[in-house]
């Protein structure tokens, strides 16, 4: 019984082998790891959570304010005891502020702090501060909340720039890969192919059918491609650990791809939208900093404005009437203006010639990096275009090359042909499988460049539209 189930074991193995076989590693697979963990993204993420507490910090600005100040004379002449409560809140439409307050006091005060004096049961009050000119339309407060809004916008839009970055170096990396581990399977598959036929020559050398400075040429062939497949093999580990910076596990943790994840064929990189317009995130960024720059020039001419303020009050004493007597009874209205105007106002020129020399740098800035990325776009489209044409080349001459090595491998079989013409034909189709396999890769690499420059998110792995 033990032999039997020994023996269906070991029928079952293979199948049991096959089933765990993994999957070859696909480009989408690869992007989506690196989408989510490359140390670039994740820092460039980091970046916006740190200007979102920066924003947050200027909204501070309009917090309530409660404020509360007693006071008790326990010593001297006079026994007065006053407490004061006050809230204030700034105007979010406006550089003026609300407030309201309750004071109550009780005992007598020096005729110096005659205004401490309230009824018997307080006083409240309301009033507000309004500006007129200056700090009415913008001042520092809602400026900084202004610059802020910018300052995460543009976080935001170097996150994307750098994630477009990060993906097709993630992309061209994984195509390197599957390049490099095809290349060493076919020099292995040349070098399998020569120790094979190097059996074949031995024994018929033994037999004297055949010459023994053959064996020395086979020998001398199968070293010869043996430093083919050394090279090519630590081509392919250098690429399977370049490939280990984007291809992570969920922990952020590196994995190094094994050969037996390699796809069958170079896959192919086709960008979504080659001829959309360009709508780079790095051209938005300088809108952002533009905007940036125009919000202080705003706030500088703003400084030059004279200080107009209006200020009314409302106040109401409640309860019997106190120590101070009459004049504390019933409601009081208080209306004030307040005018300040500025006169060489030289910090506020300055502040203002240096926002308009910032606008105009950006602005020409922005044209340059426009023009940049046209010339870029075009030249990548140029090295597509050349780069299909010559991978359609290559795969003609690579047909060709294996159509001629499998017909001199029929005349070797049949004794019409010699071991090195044989091994130049088998040779020669190596080499252009190889040139059509590099051919493909630049023609992938320049798709992925193109995807690259016109923000192609969806051929790279992104959501379309700005990142969240």
């Amino acid at each position: 019984m033990i032999r039997r189930l020994m023996a269906v074991l070991a029928l079952l193995w293979p199948l049991a082998a096959a089933g765990q076989q993994a999957a070859p590693l696909t480009l989408n697979e690869v992007l989506a790891s690196s989408a989510q963990q490359a140390p670039q993204i994740v820092e460039a993420m980091a970046r916006v959570r740190q200007a979102e507490g920066r924003a947050l910090s200027a909204q501070g600005a309009f917090d309530t304010v409660f404020d509360v100040d007693a006071q008790s004379r326990v010593l001297g002449f006079y026994s007065g005891t006053y407490l004061e409560s006050k809230a204030s809140r700034p105007l979010t439409s406006n550089g003026g502020s609300i407030y309201g307050g309750y004071r109550v006091s009780s005992g007598t005060f020096p005729i110096y702090e005659d205004k401490a004096y309230t009824d018997r049961l307080g006083e409240l009050k309301i009033g507000g501060l309004f500006a007129l000119l200056r700090d009415r339309a913008i001042d520092d407060r809602r400026g900084r909340i202004a610059l802020a809004a910018r300052d995460i916008d543009a976080a935001r839009l170097e996150r994307e720039m750098v994630a477009i970055g990060v993906q097709a170096r993630a992309a061209a990396t994984y195509q390197n890969w599957v390049a490099a581990g095809l290349r060493l399977k076919a020099y292995q598959a040349l070098l399998d192919l020569a120790e094979q036929r190097r059996a074949g020559i031995a024994r018929q050398v033994q037999l004297g059918a055949r010459p023994m400075i053959l064996l020395t040429e086979a020998d001398t062939n199968i070293v010869r491609r043996r430093a083919l497949v050394v090279r090519s093999q630590q081509e392919y580990d250098a690429a399977a650990n370049a490939l280990s910076f984007f291809y992570r596990d969920d922990n952020g943790e590196r994995l190094i791809a094994g050969p037996e994840r390699l796809p069958a064929s170079l896959p192919g990189f086709r960008p979504t939208r080659p001829g959309q317009p360009i709508d780079r995130p790095d051209v938005q960024t300088l809108s952002a900093r533009l905007a940036q720059s125009e919000l202080r020039l705003a706030l500088a001419e703003n400084e030059l404005k004279p200080r107009l303020d209006v200020r009314g009050e409302l106040a109401y004493d409640i309860g019997a009437k106190g120590r101070g007597g009459n004049s504390r009874n019933g409601e009081e209205a208080i209306v004030g203006i307040r005018l300040t105007v500025p006169l060489q106002r030289r910090a506020a020129k300055g502040k203002i010639a240096e926002a308009n020399a910032e606008i105009d740098g950006l602005r020409t800035r922005q044209q340059l990096v426009r023009e940049q990325i046209a010339v870029e776009v075009k030249g990548i489209a140029i090295a597509v275009d050349g780069a299909a044409k010559t991978a359609r080349l290559a795969a003609d001459e690579a047909a060709l090359a294996a159509d001629l090595a499998a017909a001199e491998r029929r005349r070797f079989d049949l004794g019409a042909s010699d071991f090195f013409l044989l091994n130049m034909r088998e040779e020669a189709a190596t080499d252009a499988g190889v040139r059509l396999l590099d051919a493909q890769a630049r023609a992938a690499l320049a798709g992925i460049d193109l995807a690259g420059a016109t923000a192609d998110r969806a051929a790279l792995g992104l959501p379309e539209g700005p990142l969240p």
